[in-house]
């Protein structure tokens, strides 16, 4: 008489954390909102129409499982910037799968360099913050480096200032020269047909203008780095956390690129 195998363990009983959490409805609807751009619990409580209170419950929810960070707007110190950890997230579907079933516990591809290939068209995005000194000029340059030059990519602010030396150097490391370019204000790039425009900074979204071409717009909430310390020496850290952000960030993007979602996310006016 055959015997068989039951599992007993809680790890083996119990749901994954991230099984739990994904299956309810309303957090599952977060997580796709987030999964575009970041948002402000305002936003999230517009677009999944549900009281505010009910849905920062799920937020803090998804903070405690480590799915979704949040980052304190620089525009509006009253308010955050919801972001869904993709690292996080596809930890913890590899660990949902082992826990299911030996076999599936390999760990899912991480996205890295990606020739973006689509029939007709190559993709046009442009990168916004307030100086186009630092976070939009790296950004633009990782985003060329990353496609392999499958994508177009600029980079623009709404108050230019000199490139930052900083931002030379922490590119100059990954074999990346951008001490030629120079910045640019941000109605320069009006006219061109973008398929999306990404802003940086909390402050840039705020007046970030319409573009003829309807792009997507995607908020990307990051802490300038120019403003970490006191001299270039003091500041560099902040340009390699920025710079390690925005590859992570850039490669997670590409695939949507390739596969472009069919609804456009916008900027909600203030």
């Amino acid at each position: 008489m055959g015997s068989t195998v039951a599992y007993t363990s809680a790890t083996a009983i119990d749901p994954p954390g991230i099984v739990r959490l994904a299956a309810h409805p309303v957090r599952w609807r977060l997580l796709r909102e987030l999964a575009f751009t970041d948002r402000t619990v305002r936003e999230l409580t517009q677009l999944v129409d549900e009281p505010q209170n009910l849905v920062s419950y799920h937020l803090r929810q998804l903070r405690d499982g480590e799915l979704v960070t949040a980052r304190r707007s620089s525009a509006d110190g009253r308010e955050s910037y919801y972001q869904l950890d993709l690292e996080g997230c596809r930890r913890q579907l590899q660990s949902a799968g082992g826990a299911l079933h030996p076999a599936l516990s390999a760990a899912p591809a991480r996205p890295g360099r990606h020739k973006v290939r689509r029939v007709g068209h190559r993709p046009d995005v442009l990168f916004l913050c307030t100086g186009n000194s630092a976070r939009s000029q790296i950004a633009e340059a990782l985003l060329v480096d990353l496609s392999e030059g499958s994508v177009r990519a600029a980079s623009a602010g709404s108050d230019p200032k000199a490139l930052h030396p900083s931002a030379v150097r922490v590119l100059a490391r990954r074999g990346i020269d951008i001490s030629a370019n120079r910045t640019k204000h941000l109605d320069e790039l009006r006219s061109r047909p973008f398929d999306v425009v990404i802003t940086l900074c909390d402050r840039v979204r705020e007046v970030c203008p319409e573009f003829p071409s309807s792009p997507m717009l995607v908020h990307w909430s990051m802490a300038d780095p120019t403003a970490a310390g006191t001299s270039n020496r003091s500041s560099y850290p902040a340009f390699e956390r920025t710079t390690t952000e925005l590859e992570r960030r850039i490669t997670y993007l590409l695939p949507q690129l390739a596969d472009p979602p069919m609804r456009r996310p916008t900027h909600a006016r203030h």
